[in-house]
């Protein structure tokens, strides 16, 4: 907000945030050091503030917030916190080094969504991150953010702080990579919609990655791929609870009578395609991907008939486009304000009776679209949006509770 509002002139406002700032973050070390903040402390704080006065004071002048610009003021947030954290554990006499994640992460030059350069990383973690971690407890470093290999400050984009922590326990080959949260692990479904959602103990990377695919909020599915390649466990713990329960994420669970868990992702469009051309020609589908391919819109389900398929997109796809390219050979047709329900779980497609539990289940709703996926780790279905959080809860109190009971 602060630098919004420079970039648009108002000086005022950017000044009187940068001081909210500035108090919030000296009551939360006041509050933690009783009113005795250390000095090395005090300067630490005092250094980012200023950095962050210098940046703002940057784009007050040239009336532009461009992302490098944006992504250098953002990565003040993660220093500041982590500087009081380390501190603090300091103070509390667990042997701590605070170290700048720049000099660790790097990434190309994709301000505000940048790439982590993961050969790089693994060289320089064991370079300058092992060595200070064998004779001290503990090395706070900073999530989100990193460098380009010429210094700039980049941040990773969305899921930034978990992604960053799990390529991390890769580089260094851990025992074991937590993410703390602000729920007992990965639940069955999203307890704000089904209340009698559960915790799972345990979920495999497979499921996991689905799940955060299709809309779980616990995970961004880019935290987990680093772990997986490294075969590294993934512990996912909530903040305020830390000897509650949680989920451990690894790459085989025991297998278990219910599904796994329930996830849903919306709006998406639905785009019909059909053509009496499919029955004779083998390029039919390659010259309809072409298209998706061409105007660079990604496709997340695909189920196939004889003479249709149906294809879902995210809401900003470019409908006009599509509907007028893939209308030269095919008619088209679209259905928006549509929703994914994904049902995740091990093995599905061996699962005797479950479409026939599903479609019982869903018996007052229209399902629009089913798709299996290559994995057979998830089952996909298309509603209306409206009727989402009805599938959800009937589907959690069919393939789940009464599962269980």
């Amino acid at each position: 907000a602060a630098a919004r509002a420079a970039e648009s002139g108002d000086q005022s406002v950017s000044r009187r945030l940068q001081k909210g700032l500035v108090s919030k973050h000296h009551a939360c070390a006041e509050a933690l050091f009783e009113d005795h903040v250390p000095d090395e402390l005090a300067r630490g704080l005092r250094q980012l503030f200023d950095e962050l006065r210098v940046l703002l004071q940057g784009v007050y002048l040239l009336r532009e917030l461009s992302p490098r610009s944006m992504d250098a003021i953002a990565s003040i947030g993660e220093r500041l916190s982590t500087r009081i954290f380390a501190s603090y554990l300091s103070r509390r006499d667990v042997q701590t080094e605070w170290l700048d994640a720049r000099l660790l992460m790097r990434t190309d030059r994709r301000f505000g969504a940048a790439r982590p350069l993961t050969e790089a990383l693994q060289s320089i973690a064991r370079e300058r991150l092992l060595p200070r971690l064998a004779p001290i407890r503990a090395v706070v470093t900073q999530g989100y953010i990193g460098a380009t290999e010429d210094g700039l400050t980049t941040t990773l984009g969305r899921g930034g702080s978990d992604y960053s922590a799990a390529l991390f326990g890769a580089a260094i080959e851990a025992e074991e990579v937590q993410v703390w949260t602000d729920v007992e692990g990965i639940l069955t479904c999203d307890p704000r919609v089904v209340p009698q959602a559960r915790p799972i103990p345990e979920i495999s990377f497979a499921e996991a990655a689905e799940l955060a695919a299709f809309g779980a909020k616990v995970l961004h599915p880019a935290t987990i791929q680093p772990a997986v390649a490294a075969n590294i466990p993934v512990t996912v713990r909530h903040t305020g609870k830390p000897e509650g329960r949680f989920t451990t994420i690894k790459s085989n669970v025991p297998a278990r009578k219910s599904v796994t868990a329930l996830a849903s992702r919306g709006p998406v469009s639905v785009l019909t395609v059909s053509s009496t051309r499919m029955l004779a020609q083998s390029g039919f589908l390659a010259r309809l991907f072409e298209v998706f391919g061409r105007l660079e819109v990604s496709v997340d389900l695909v189920a196939t008939a004889e003479v249709s398929v149906s294809l879902t997109v995210e809401p900003d796809a470019p409908l006009v486009e599509l509907q007028a390219e893939i209308g030269k050979f095919a008619d088209v047709s679209v259905a928006e304000n549509r929703a994914i329900v994904a049902v995740v779980g091990d093995r599905l497609r061996h699962r005797q009776g479950l479409t026939r539990q599903i479609f019982e289940a869903l018996q007052d709703l229209t399902i629009e679209m089913i798709s299996m996926g290559a994995s057979e780790t998830n089952l996909s279905l298309v509603v209306a949006s409206r009727d989402t959080e009805r599938a959800l809860q009937s589907l959690h109190r069919a393939l789940i509770e009464e599962s269980l009971t």
